[in-house]
């Protein structure tokens, strides 16, 4: 009979354990996939940014090299990523592709102009800092004009910060939902235990003898439900990957490093404060107040 009860209790401690660590890893799922939306948030504000183009007509007088001269000039700029040269025979090319007609045999002459198509760093992508850049770069006397929509600019960088400012108030949200809902389930977990914490209490263990296995098992319950996590994220994003190859350009792998170990740490760290305070609460109670 004895070995039937402590079958039956050591069945339904596992079923504890086990129903702890599926809910902690779906926490810390939603964690996790809202983690990797603030990631793909990131860079495809920058992304965006990088993609905004600054046009710089050239001179029609210029010479060669003093426009591959010039080039080099805008490469060596901190607030510029690449530059492109399109001379106007590249650029009559490119038109006639377009329309499906050679327009310059059409008029007799080629009207279109050298440009440079200059693509910023996302940092620079703003209107103060471009016409700070074109004000130095119209001193040049290759540039015959520089041409930018700043009202583009304007409304893309607006766009984001309210887009971000949305974002990083749902993850707070999100953040203190998932403490309540893991602590909640720790509390439920230490429930079931509280006869044998005050058993241990009541034959002279100290409380941080009693805390220690506790403790334990909550570093290990959450670095368990961690990876489980993780290994559905990851699944997550193979599968993504091949349903939508385009995403790889928004890929960082050091930054989905760093929401796989704060996946691990929140989980370790949650669970371990959450059954340090449900443990200290039935160390409190009085023998009575346990059958409440």
């Amino acid at each position: 009979m004895e070995e039937f009860e402590v079958s039956d209790a050591s069945k339904k401690t596992k079923t504890v354990y086990i129903s702890t660590i599926i809910s902690i890893a779906l926490v810390l799922l939603m964690l996790g996939l809202l983690g990797l939306v603030l990631v793909h948030a990131k860079n495809l504000s920058n992304y965006v940014k990088e993609n905004i183009v600054l046009n710089i007509i050239v001179d029609e007088g210029a010479k060669e090299t003093d426009v591959l001269a010039f080039q080099k000039e805008l490469n060596a700029n901190p607030a510029v990523k690449q530059t492109q040269y399109v001379n106007k025979e590249l650029a009559a090319r490119n038109l006639t592709q377009d329309l499906g007609e050679d327009f310059v045999n059409f008029l007799g002459y080629n009207p279109l102009t050298s440009t440079f198509d200059v693509y910023l760093k996302a940092e620079y992508a703003n209107n103060k800092s471009i016409d700070q850049l074109k004000a130095s770069i119209s001193k040049n006397p290759v540039v015959k004009e520089v041409v930018y929509q700043s009202s583009l600019i304007d409304m893309v960088n607006k766009n984001i910060s309210t887009i971000s400012l949305i974002i990083l108030a749902f993850a707070a949200l999100l953040l203190i939902i998932a403490i309540a809902l893991i602590n909640n389930t720790i509390r439920l977990a230490i429930y079931s235990q509280r006869f044998l914490i005050k058993s241990m209490q009541l034959v002279g263990a100290t409380k941080n003898f009693i805390r220690r296995p506790f403790l334990l098992f909550a570093a290990l319950h959450g670095l368990i439900a961690a990876f489980i996590a993780i290994i559905i994220l990851l699944a997550t994003l193979i599968y993504a990957r091949k349903e939508v190859p385009e995403i790889i350009i928004l890929n960082n792998y050091k930054e989905f490093g760093f929401v796989f170990v704060a996946l691990i740490i929140i989980g370790i760290f949650i669970t371990g404060i959450s059954t340090w305070f449900a443990v200290s609460r039935y160390l409190r109670l009085k023998s009575y107040h346990l059958y409440r």
